[in-house]
């Protein structure tokens, strides 16, 4: 009898260590979490960052850089007098662009080349106005007279050099797949805030090709996304029953959305005035085809293709009607980012439960 405590404390003393162990294991996981959950809110409040600016001007004002106080948009004899041409840094079919300084900042001024296509240049002042947003290129100043626009300068450029900025020592360690998908979310951000603009339901139609739909985004120092270019941004109005059509050419190639195309055949001769129009979906059908450009093939990219699988397959729907909007592609990219934050905050810890 007097032997029986020491054996039960030697049968029991095994199972006691394990205990601990999990009791350990758990307490570090709800640490994690309550981490995770921090983080998950700071990155929360920075993905809205861009619906609820509170740092935005009023309309007619931008400040910039330091600046804390808001200017009036400059006029046609401010640009005249305070603004510097330094260099010719892109040409278009509409505008030429010009590296400038005003007041000892970089800037870019944009003017017209091609007088046919005045129509078009004052569509995209238009809208450039109408529409400033922590979405869109920050206008600064304009002149309709003198067919001039001058907007902020961001040095990284256009998106088709995303690639190229990778390589850049200083860059090279943001080029991972959260940054890609993060940049690739505030993509989809533009077209979600398009398709619900002020204006109403607009259009992004000079997207006909890969490289013609980058050249119409600007990378920020910060790594984020600018639409710069709304030359072609066409309203939709479904209630007014009018529809829209990219341009009076045909339309060829995969990376256009079927209703896009030609639906006659090859032996009916285009005739723009035969061509059906479309709507806003032409823009997620672009969707799948530049997030792959983002996403790129560092680690961990093709991982997250495959969390986007499904979303991008519907997508690609034939029918028009049954693609996602854009807020519902937006819903989903956040979703996938915020599951790969946390399987990477903690690796392994279900197979340890």
């Amino acid at each position: 009898m007097e032997k029986k405590p020491h054996f039960v404390r030697r049968e029991f003393l095994p199972r006691e260590v394990p205990s601990i162990s999990l009791a350990l294991l758990l307490a570090a996981v709800l640490l994690l979490n309550a981490l995770l959950y921090l983080y998950l809110n700071k990155f929360s409040s920075s993905l809205g960052r861009i619906e609820t600016d509170s740092g935005l001007c009023p309309f007619g004002h931008f400040k910039f850089g330091a600046v804390k106080n808001c200017s009036p948009w400059l006029s046609c004899e401010a640009i005249n007098r305070e603004v510097r041409k330094l260099k010719c840094v892109g040409e278009g079919a509409v505008k030429k662009v010009f590296l400038s300084e005003w007041k000892e900042k970089k800037v870019v001024l944009s003017q017209l080349t091609n007088s046919e296509l005045k129509e078009d240049f004052l569509h995209g002042l238009k809208m450039l106005k109408a529409l400033q947003s922590k979405h869109v290129v920050r206008l600064l100043g304009y002149c309709e007279q003198q067919f001039t626009i001058l907007t902020e300068y961001h040095p990284l450029g256009s998106l088709r050099g995303l690639n190229e900025t990778f390589h850049i020592p200083r860059y090279k360690g943001m080029n991972t797949w959260h940054r890609r998908l993060m940049l690739a979310i505030d993509y989809v951000s533009v077209i979600r805030y398009l398709h619900s603009s002020p204006l109403g339901t607009l259009v992004m139609c000079d997207s006909n090709d890969l490289d013609k739909v980058l050249s119409q985004y600007l990378l920020t120092s910060d790594f984020h996304v600018l639409v710069n270019d709304l030359d072609a941004l066409p309203l939709v109005n479904r209630s007014a029953g009018r529809l829209v059509k990219c341009g009076h050419r045909e339309l060829r190639g995969e990376f256009v959305a079927p209703e896009q195309r030609w639906p006659y055949g090859e032996d009916v001769p285009f005739e723009d005035d035969l061509m059906p129009p479309y709507d806003e979906k032409t823009d997620i059908w672009k969707i799948p085809d530049v997030s792959n450009f983002f996403l790129g093939h560092v680690e961990g990219s093709d991982i997250v293709r495959l969390h986007l699988f499904d979303i991008h397959a519907a997508c690609k729907k034939k029918d028009p009607a049954e693609r996602p909007s854009a807020q519902e592609v937006l819903d989903t990219y956040r979703k996938v980012l915020t599951l790969l934050i946390r399987e990477a905050a903690m690796p392994g810890t279900r197979e340890m439960l």
